[in-house]
């Protein structure tokens, strides 16, 4: 049985307002790393204390998004999408008239809702077409890269012309307001709906174990990985995560049909996903580093210039922007488990190439580049996958766990890379005084160890299997395309 969306809207205006909704989405996401030093001055916030601009934002999309997607599934897509949309404008709100660092960080926290606009829009374009829905989600995710390397480089120009941070943040503020009548008035509803009870146990469960997990890894840098506190959360998480999986097995109407991920084709895409996470984004931090990086001053690095770096990171997006325009592609091309192995490999050379030519900016930029083409290719293509293969009446749920792992994988690689990178350090004195400093030797460490993770993600995304749209029976839509079997 397929979606379908109340018809007399045209489908190609759908989602033209999706897609500026993720472009916008992308540019928020993008917005604050540039600002992070202005936001710092205006609350008297440390360099620690500033790492919650991003952590509080992250830690609450894992605990809000699947029940938000869970909710669309149950009630409506469009109207989740209305009530992320108006959490986030708030947030915005917030964030840019915040009196303290506290309320600053409240903003951030109502801000997280915007990584649960792509699930439920995964949901509305599949039920405008499923044949076409690859093609949307391409789109889409295009939108968002691309939204999220303009993001940032405007927001720095931005604040450089007028210098007033209220008014920088404001920007992206109203922008979101203005989508929240766009998505009222000219999105259309879907019209399926997954039957029974909101799983509040499942929801608590499952929210507090993720939450304790990342907390303790995300910190782990800071407080030690053999401290109380970070073992605590971490083995906590994990025994709360088992108890979840326990209460869902038992449960009529759980907040995730577990079968759903081990026999309906979800399953395989989703440990794709925490491969892909965790190369890219744990990996992503080492790369930055080692463009900023004095080889004089710092021992390891390139000694490109802030703003010359800030540019590269904005090839990067824009690499993988291109990325999410070649899936789709690939996909009919060569089948969508091929794009993915064919994906994960190119990160491995990627990885491979950035180690050969450590030394050599214009090739190690080069390198990173087609990293950024193989992530976007990956970042079109295995949501792609997790759609087509979900239940019609579930597919905000499996596309928010597809997000969560992700993002979830990217934190702990972090963390995890950190710790790798201090096993490889020196000792060096300068006037008397000694510290410890990185050396090349950690950075090859990370990028092997992502070059690893890359051939482990092709050698899985070879197993990973399609379900073939359902054929269509209707007048309206006489030039559908072909379905996308596997070959």
């Amino acid at each position: 049985m397929s979606q379908r969306l109340s018809r007399g809207r045209p489908a190609i205006g759908v989602v033209g307002f999706l897609v500026v909704m993720e472009f916008g989405s992308g540019a928020l996401q993008g917005w604050f790393s540039p600002l992070l030093a202005a936001i710092g001055q205006q609350f008297g916030a440390g360099a620690g204390a500033l790492n919650w601009v991003s952590a509080m934002y992250m830690l609450m999309t894992v605990a809000c998004v699947p029940i938000l997607a869970k909710l669309g599934d149950m009630f409506g897509h469009k109207r989740l999408l209305v009530v992320a949309t108006a959490l986030v404008a708030a947030g915005s709100l917030v964030v840019a008239f915040a009196p303290t660092f506290e309320i600053f960080l409240l903003g951030r926290a109502l801000q997280a809702p915007l990584a649960a606009f792509l699930p439920l829009e995964f949901a509305i374009v599949r039920a405008r077409d499923e044949r076409s829905a690859s093609r949307s989600i391409g789109v889409l995710v295009g939108a968002l890269t691309l939204g999220a390397a303009i993001g940032s480089l405007m927001s720095g120009l931005l604040f450089g012309a007028i210098g007033d941070l209220t008014i920088v943040l404001l920007v992206p503020a109203v922008f979101i307001a203005l989508c929240v009548p766009v998505v009222v008035l000219l999105v259309p509803e879907t019209t399926v709906r997954k039957r029974g009870r909101v799983d509040i146990v499942g929801a608590v469960l499952l929210t507090i174990g993720l939450l304790a997990i990342l907390t303790g890894v995300s910190n782990a840098g800071t407080w030690g990985w053999g401290d109380a506190r970070t073992l605590s959360l971490a083995l906590g998480g994990a025994a709360v995560l088992a108890l979840w999986v326990v209460v869902e097995r038992r449960i009529s109407d759980p907040l995730v049909d577990l079968t759903m991920l081990t026999r309906g084709g979800i399953g395989l895409p989703i440990i794709a996903s925490l491969l892909f996470g965790a190369q890219t984004y744990g990996g992503q931090t080492a790369s930055f580093l080692w463009l900023l990086g004095d080889s004089e001053r710092d021992g390891y690095g390139l000694g490109i210039a802030p703003a010359a770096a800030g540019a590269i990171i904005v090839l990067y997006a824009l690499a993988a922007f291109v990325g999410t325009l070649l899936g789709d592609r690939l996909v009919r091309r060569i089948s969508a488990h091929r794009a993915i192995a064919l994906a994960g490999a190119t990160a491995a050379a990627s990885f491979a190439l950035m180690i050969v030519f450590a030394g050599v900016a214009a090739l190690f930029i080069a390198s990173m580049a087609l990293g950024g083409i193989s992530a976007g290719v990956l970042l079109a293509v295995l949501p792609a996958v997790v759609v087509r293969n979900a239940p019609a009446d579930s597919v905000a749920i499996a596309s928010a766990l597809f997000n969560t792992a992700r993002t979830a994988a990217g934190a702990a690689a972090g963390a995890v890379f950190a710790l790798v990178m201090t096993l490889f350090v020196t000792t060096v004195s300068d006037g008397g005084a000694t510290e410890s400093q990185s050396t090349p030797t950690s950075f090859v460490a990370v990028w092997a160890i992502c070059l690893v993770i890359s051939l482990a993600l092709a050698v899985i995304g070879l197993r990973v299997r399609v379900r073939p749209a359902a054929p269509i029976h209707d007048a309206s839509h006489p030039h559908a395309p072909e379905p996308i079997e596997e070959r």
